[in-house]
C-alpha cells in the first residue's frame, strides 16, 4: 500500500511538473535573434541585438499576456551555422518567430527553415531586393539596396557627375547595388565606365583603387558592408584619388554612423544616400539616438540597430492583433500592412511583397559639436522596392 501510495504521489507530482512546464510554455513568446556577435561581422550583431533589446525595454516585454523571450545565438556570419541554429531553434526551443540576420546569404540559408516551419522570419538587416521572394514567410524591416542606388543615381546625374565608375563588394547587396545604380544612371544620360567587384571577406581595396584612378571618372559609386567604410576611404585617400579630383558616392552602409568618427576628414563631403541617419530631425528620432546611447555606454545607433529596433515593433504588435497567439500564419497576416512612424521617419510593411516601404534620404557628411554626421540634404518618400518591379 505505501509502495502504490508512494508511486501514486510521484506521478502526481510529474504531472503537476508537467503542467506547470506547459503553462510556462503557454506564457511564453519566443524571438530566436540568429545574430553575427563574432568574427568580422560583430559590429552588425552588436547593433542589432542593442536595437531589439531596447525596443522591448522601452515598450515593455509582457503582450497579451506573454512573456516575450530573446534567445541569442551567434551565427558567426557563416549560412551554414545560420542554417542549423535556425533548425534546432525551431525544432528544440519552439520559437514562435526567427529574427535577425546581419548578411543576405544569411538570410537566404534560413528560408527553407521557414517555409518548412511555418516560422514568421523577420529579416532585419540584410538588403538584397530578393529575399522576401525567397520564402512566403519572411518579412523585412531593414531597407532593399535598389531602393537606395536608385535615389543616389538620380541625385547624381542631376548634380552634374556624368562619368562613374562602380566598386562593390561582391555578394548580393553588392550584385544590386552595381546593377540598380548602372541601369538608372545610364537611363539618365550617364556613364559607367567599370564595374569592379571586391572579395566579401579580406578585402583589399588598393589594387581596384587603381584602376579606378586610372580611368579618371568624375565619381566612384561604392557599396561596402556596414563596418568596412574606413578602409576604403582610408586607401582611397592613401592612392592619391581625392587629390586627382574625383568624388566618392555611396550607398550609406559606407558612412555607417557606427564606424562614422573614426573616418576622420577624409569623409568630411561624402554625399550618400540611405534610409537611416541618427541625425535625422524628428522628436522620435531624437529620443531613439538619447535612449540607445543611455543603453549602450555611449554608442550611436545606425541603421542596423533601427532596423532590428522597428522588426521588434513589427512582432510586438502582431502578437498584440493576434491577442496573444503564436501561430504563424496569424502572425505572419498581422505583421504584413503595419504602418508606423519609426526613428527613421514614416514607414509600412507592403502587404503584398512584405518589405519595407519607407524615405529615403540624400545625405551629406558634415562636423556638427565636434562630431561627423550624415545630414540629411534631400528626401524622396515612400520608396518602394524597385527590384519587385522588374
Amino acid at each position: 500500500m505505501q509502495k502504490r501510495h508512494m508511486m501514486a504521489l510521484t506521478a502526481a507530482c510529474l504531472m503537476g511538473l508537467g503542467l506547470t512546464t506547459a503553462q510556462a510554455q503557454d506564457d511564453t513568446f519566443k524571438v530566436g535573434l540568429l545574430l553575427p556577435m563574432t568574427g568580422p561581422f560583430a559590429s552588425t550583431g552588436k547593433q542589432l541585438e542593442a536595437g531589439a533589446r531596447l525596443y522591448l525595454a522601452q515598450n515593455g516585454s509582457t503582450v497579451a499576456g506573454k512573456k516575450i523571450e530573446l534567445i541569442l545565438r551567434d551565427d558567426t556570419s557563416t549560412p551554414d551555422v545560420t542554417k542549423r541554429l535556425a533548425q534546432e531553434l525551431v525544432v528544440n526551443q519552439k520559437v514562435n518567430v526567427l529574427a535577425g540576420f546581419g548578411l543576405t546569404p544569411l538570410a537566404f540559408a534560413t528560408a527553407p527553415v521557414a517555409t518548412q516551419s511555418k516560422t514568421p522570419m523577420v529579416v532585419m538587416a540584410a538588403a538584397t531586393s530578393s529575399i522576401t521572394q525567397a520564402s512566403p514567410y519572411i518579412v523585412r524591416s531593414s531597407f532593399t539596396v535598389p531602393q537606395v542606388v536608385t535615389a543616389l543615381a538620380d541625385w547624381a546625374y542631376k548634380n552634374n557627375i556624368k562619368k562613374v565608375v562602380s566598386l562593390v563588394t561582391d555578394y548580393g547587396p553588392g550584385v544590386d547595388s552595381e546593377k540598380f545604380f548602372k541601369d538608372t544612371f545610364i537611363a539618365n544620360g550617364g556613364v559607367v565606365v567599370e564595374t569592379l567587384r571586391v572579395p566579401l571577406r579580406n578585402p583589399d581595396f588598393a589594387p581596384f583603387l587603381q584602376k579606378v584612378r586610372d580611368a579618371k571618372p568624375d565619381a566612384l559609386f561604392a557599396f561596402v558592408p556596414a563596418g568596412v567604410g574606413t578602409a576604403l576611404m582610408k586607401q582611397f585617400t592613401e592612392r592619391g584619388l581625392d587629390k586627382a579630383g574625383i568624388k566618392v558616392i555611396a550607398e550609406g552602409s559606407v558612412t555607417d554612423d557606427d564606424i562614422l568618427n573614426d573616418m576622420g576628414e577624409v569623409a568630411l563631403g561624402l554625399v550618400t544616400a540611405h534610409h537611416y541617419s541618427a541625425a535625422h530631425n524628428s522628436p522620435q528620432n531624437k529620443k531613439f539616438v538619447e535612449a540607445f546611447a543611455k543603453a549602450n555606454n555611449g554608442m550611436r545607433p545606425n541603421f542596423m540597430a533601427v532596423g532590428a529596433y522597428d522588426g521588434m515593433r513589427v512582432i510586438v504588435e502582431a502578437l498584440k492583433a493576434t491577442q496573444g497567439k503564436g501561430d504563424g500564419d496569424a502572425l505572419l497576416a498581422a505583421m504584413k500592412g503595419q504602418i508606423f512612424e519609426s526613428p527613421r521617419g514614416p514607414m509600412y510593411i507592403d502587404a503584398q511583397t512584405r518589405d519595407v516601404v519607407h524615405n529615403i534620404y540624400i545625405r551629406k557628411v558634415e562636423r556638427k559639436n565636434g562630431q561627423l554626421y550624415n545630414t540629411e540634404i534631400e528626401t524622396i518618400k515612400d520608396v518602394k522596392d524597385p527590384g519587385k518591379a522588374r
